[in-house]
This record gives structure tokens, sequence and C-alpha cells, in this order.
């Protein structure tokens, strides 16, 4: 292990394995005293430079890409030794006390900023959902009640329209009967008294006679008359006449 500085300034302790692979032993034999001690040293120098140009934060979160890079630069210097650098390894990267008691408390804020935005998130999502919901509901409630009153309304014009053809066709059947039968004025008057009865009560609303009143009307007293039995000729004084007869006779 050994002791390096961070590009802030940050006093780091630092362990790393070199693996390499001797090539060419009668270079290594003439070339360099102590090839071991000498890559060591290499190794040393090589990260203190890598790490000085970094701070801590990129040192900690950068460690592969720091064993490419020093394993490139010792493979190039000690391939003159006829040695080759297989892999590196750095291992322990341990900064100060007063640092990872810092590192810490910072990690600690940044779960429980983070804890808090996920919890306001959620909130926020909850409120939004209910908002949907309750806006969801009011559209269901609105188009439910505009179908109830359209089915209402459509009810309420079949209604009047199957009312409106019963009507027609009664008075389509009346007009009929009327016309196929070939009724005499004296039952057309009579069925115009009854009329006039039915107005006079206040129940009738609509009243159709297939003849002129006016023809009606000059004959309506002498018929009333008659019908009265005011006279010798009236028909109700004849009628009984004929029902007292026939009960003799029995």
């Amino acid at each position: 292990s050994q002791e390096v500085i961070t590009k802030d300034n940050v006093n780091l302790t630092v362990d790393a394995v070199i693996y390499f692979k001797v090539m060419d032993p009668f270079r290594v034999m003439y070339n360099v005293a102590m090839f071991e001690d000498a890559i060591s040293k290499l190794a040393q120098t090589n990260l203190r430079n890598i790490i000085g140009d970094m701070n801590l934060d990129q040192i900690l979160a950068s460690r592969d890409k720091m064993n490419l890079e020093l394993r490139k630069t010792l493979d190039e210097i000690t391939d003159r030794w006829g040695v080759r650098v297989t892999r590196v390894e750095i291992q322990d990267v341990q900064p100060p006390q007063d640092i990872v008691d810092a590192m810490s408390r910072q990690m600690k804020a940044e779960r429980t900023k983070r804890a808090a935005v996920l919890e306001a998130e959620a909130v926020k999502q909850a409120d939004i959902l209910k908002a949907e919901g309750k806006k969801a509901a009011a559209i269901l409630g609105a188009e439910g009640e505009a179908k109830s009153i359209e089915t209402v309304a459509e009810a309420e014009r079949k209604k009047k329209m199957l009312i409106s053809e019963g009507e027609a066709k009664a008075i389509e059947q009346v007009f009929n009967a009327i016309h196929d039968g070939r009724p005499t004025k004296d039952i057309l008057m009579i069925k115009y008294l009854e009329a006039l009865e039915k107005m006079a009560d206040g129940k009738a609303t609509k009243i159709f006679m297939p003849v002129e009143t006016s023809g009606m009307l000059s004959g309506a007293a002498a018929l009333g008359e008659m019908l009265r039995g005011e006279g010798p000729a009236g028909l109700l004084g004849t009628t009984t006449q004929k029902k007292e007869e026939k009960k003799k006779e029995e």
C-alpha cells in the first residue's frame, strides 16, 4: 500500500496488485537489476500520477478505468525488460476517517432526500389518481344522468306518439263507422246531444261530428221535446205506453 494525494487534496491509502510474466529471461537479467522491485516502484509512481489527476469521487467510481490505464503504462515500459504486465487490480482505496464520516453523512442525507422525493412523488401520484378517479366518476355520473333523461324523453315521446296514433285511429274508425252506417239525421242528433252533455261535465276535450252543426241546432229543440215526452206525440210517452200495454197482455 502507499499514500497518495488526489486532485482535490484528499490523502488516500491505496493497495494494488500487479500480475506480470517474464517473456525474455536474458533481457530481464541484463537490462534491469531486481526487476520485481523495479516493477513495484514503477507501479507506485504511475499510480500516484494517475490518482493525482483525479478527484476522490472519480477515483471511487472509476477503479476499472484506473486498472486498465495503469496496466497499459506499465506494460509499455516493462516490455523493454522482457516482461509483460498481464493485469493490474487496485484492491483497496481507503480515505481518512473524517472523510469516511463525511461521506457517510452525505450518503445518509442523500438517501433521506431521495426518500422524501419518492414519498412526495408517491403522494403526488396518489392525488393525481384520486383526482382522475373523481373526474371519471363525475363524467360517468353525468353520462348516466344524460342517458336517463334521454331515455325518459324518448319514452315520453313514444307515449305521445302512441296516444296520438290511437286517437287518430279511433277518429278514423268512428268516421268510417258513421260513413259506412249511413246514419239518419235523428241518430246524429242524438249523438250530438250526448256529445253536448259530455262537454257540459268538463271531461270531453275533443268532439268530432261529420255533419254541419247549424242544421242540428235548428232541430235540437224539437228533438229534445220529443225525447222528454212534452206533447201527445212524445217519443218517451209513446215508448212508456207501449211497455204498459205489453205488460197487460202478458
